[in-house]
Formats: structure tokens, C-alpha cells, sequence
């Protein structure tokens, strides 16, 4: 693990976070500015994993803050495409409680010293959502196919693995603690 907490992947985690804020102003009045946002800070979500393996610079700070940024990116995405009426909030409820149910039990893990890393269905998950959400904003027809319709496929897609994926975490927590 790297010593120094503050490196480049860790700035990108940060930058996410900041870009939040920006992109709650801008997106109810501008979705497809919103879907530009959402798609800078999705990117940023990819890099700074990517740059934290690949020149070892992964930290605990980052290792933390990371998975707290994407849920926020998502979760308030969510809120506000609910907000907008493109998303039924039945579904955005289901995955905003797998986030916190998750998310929790991560960090009762570590209170316990058990470290449970996150798995390819959460990665998956994560990937879905994402794609799901900046198609769903950006709303348009490109090349004869309508993303919106797209989008909401793959965030039905996505609410499946994330209940399946928050199964799994549930599951392995278990058979840690036994």
C-alpha cells in the first residue's frame, strides 16, 4: 500500500466529488449538459482505479473514498432522474437500499478487520448503472436507436445484479464472521 495518501488517483476521486454539486445544479435544467457531467466524472471513476493498480498507488484513503464517491455520483443521479419523471422511484428506491445495506456492512467488516473486496457482479453493477443512467439523461435518438429506452433496459439490468451482487456481499460477510 502506498504511503502517500494524496497521488493522482486519489485527486481523481476527489474531483468526482466536487463535480457532484455542479452537476446537481446543471442536470434538471439541462439533462443532456447533466449526461456531459455524469460521463466526466464516470470516466474519472475508471481512471483512478486503473492509475492506482497500475503504478501502486493505492491507499487507504482511496480504498474508502472511492466506493463513497460512486455511490454518491449514482445515488444523486437517481434522485434526480426520479425528480425529472424518467425513472419510476420504486427503482431508484431499490438500489439506493442496496448501496446503504452494502455500504454498511463493508464497514462493519473492517470494524471487525475483515476486508470484503468488491466482486465483478458489484463491478458490473456499477459499470450498468452508470451506462444506464448517462443514456436515460441524454434521452436522444442516435443513429435510429433511442438511448432513453436503452438506458432504462440496462438500469432494470443493473437493479437485478445489484440486488444479486448485495446478496453475494451478505453472504460472504456471513461466512467470514463464522
Amino acid at each position: 500500500m502506498n504511503i502517500k495518501t494524496f497521488n493522482l488517483p486519489t485527486s481523481l476521486t476527489v474531483f468526482r466529488i466536487i463535480l457532484i454539486p455542479l452537476f446537481i445544479i446543471e442536470t434538471p435544467s439541462n439533462p443532456q449538459f447533466g449526461a456531459l457531467l455524469f460521463f466526466i466524472a464516470s470516466i474519472t471513476d475508471f481512471l483512478d482505479g486503473y492509475l492506482a493498480r497500475k503504478f501502486k498507488q493505492i491507499t487507504k484513503l482511496g480504498i474508502i473514498l472511492d466506493p463513497i464517491a460512486d455511490k454518491l455520483l449514482v445515488i444523486t443521479a437517481l434522485i434526480i432522474i426520479v425528480e425529472l419523471g424518467m425513472v419510476s422511484s420504486w427503482l431508484a428506491t431499490i438500489i439506493i437500499s442496496r448501496e446503504f445495506i452494502v455500504t454498511t456492512l463493508r464497514f462493519y467488516a473492517l470494524s471487525k478487520g475483515i476486508v470484503i473486496p468488491a466482486e465483478k457482479a458489484g463491478k458490473i453493477k456499477t459499470v450498468l448503472q452508470m451506462i444506464s443512467i448517462l443514456f436515460i439523461l441524454i434521452a436522444d435518438e442516435i443513429l435510429g436507436i433511442d438511448l432513453y429506452d436503452i438506458g432504462l433496459l440496462l438500469l432494470y439490468i443493473s437493479t437485478a445484479v445489484a440486488v444479486y451482487s448485495g446478496i453475494g456481499y451478505v453472504y460472504n460477510l456471513w461466512r467470514a464472521l463464522k
